[in-house]
């Protein structure tokens, strides 16, 4: 898939830049997503008509994240997932960052550090994680393409020990052979065409149950595209996939890991372990929910 610019756009159609900005942001250019502040548009897409939209309040997940990320409130709902998401997920793949000094680093972009080294790809990888969480929900309602997972992975892995490894691929699918849980995974010669068929295969429905969103997770992981972050990424799509299905997100806390990474082991043969643990995990969401008086 080809992307052009918004100014490209604009003479394309013959309209303003600022009118392609807005049926961007009004989710009315399909597969249209946010690069920073930078809007990437399908070379094949056409003009939006000018019918306008009711425009009214929302409380639903999604609609209170987006609100509150145009704020920049502190103490909040988006707060709080910026800062409980980034944490259990890092921590999960082995940051040794407290929640204390990642939601001081989310808060203040700086970090406290009392008798104890912190490696630096902690930190970067952590404000990183930040980023992309704002990533997913500024593109929460835009469908998966391969340009927008290799982003993700590019903003995370940006500025690591990693990227400055020549045989390292930040932003592309990986170049070496890696495994997951002492499994080998799928071969770097033939990640594209999986990743292909993957993706091709689960935009062909519009919305997704949650069951579906699992199984792709779990593909995703076999797949293991990408050389490192694959388990970061795989969750970051899953938190955006339930945002864009309607579906209560949830986050995989540092207590059930195990529950989680076996229930992906056994997802070919019974889904039951790793729907449990999610399921529990959503549970956990629905009370935050209820204290921030978000509608599900």
């Amino acid at each position: 898939m080809e992307y052009i610019s918004v100014a490209q756009a604009a003479k394309k159609w013959k309209i303003s830049e600022r009118s392609v900005r807005n049926y961007c942001t009004n989710n009315r250019v399909e597969g249209a997503f946010l690069t920073g502040k930078t809007w990437n548009i399908p070379s094949d897409a056409t003009k939006p008509s000018r019918k306008k939209k009711l425009i009214t309040t929302k409380n639903d997940v999604l609609s209170v994240l987006k609100a509150e990320q145009a704020s920049k409130q502190h103490g909040g709902f988006y707060h709080k997932i910026q800062i409980d998401l980034t944490y259990n997920s890092n921590h999960i793949e082995g940051s040794r960052l407290t929640h204390d000094q990642t939601r001081y680093i989310f808060e203040t972009n700086t970090i406290g550090v009392e008798g104890k080294s912190v490696k630096v790809d902690d930190i970067v990888e952590t404000a990183n994680h930040f980023k992309c969480i704002d990533i997913i929900i500024e593109n929460a309602n835009y469908k998966l393409t391969e340009h927008f997972l290799k982003e993700l992975h590019r903003v995370l892995k940006n500025g690591t020990s990693d990227s400055r490894k020549d045989w390292f691929a930040v932003g592309d699918y990986k170049r070496r052979p890696n495994e997951v849980g002492n499994k080998p995974t799928v071969a770097p010669e033939q990640v594209a065409a999986k990743m292909n068929t993957l993706l091709a295969q689960y935009r062909k429905k519009e919305k997704h149950t949650l069951e579906e969103l699992l199984d792709f997770h779990y593909q995703f992981e076999a797949i293991h595209p990408f050389q490192d972050g694959n388990g970061r990424i795989g969750r970051l799509i899953l938190f955006k996939e339930c945002l864009k299905n309607g579906i209560v997100p949830f986050i995989i806390t540092d207590d059930i890991k195990y529950y989680y990474y076996k229930g992906l082991q056994e997802w070919p043969s019974n889904h039951e372990r790793l729907r449990d643990t999610c399921l529990s995990a959503q549970d956990k969401m629905k009370a935050i929910l209820d204290y921030f008086k978000i509608d599900y």
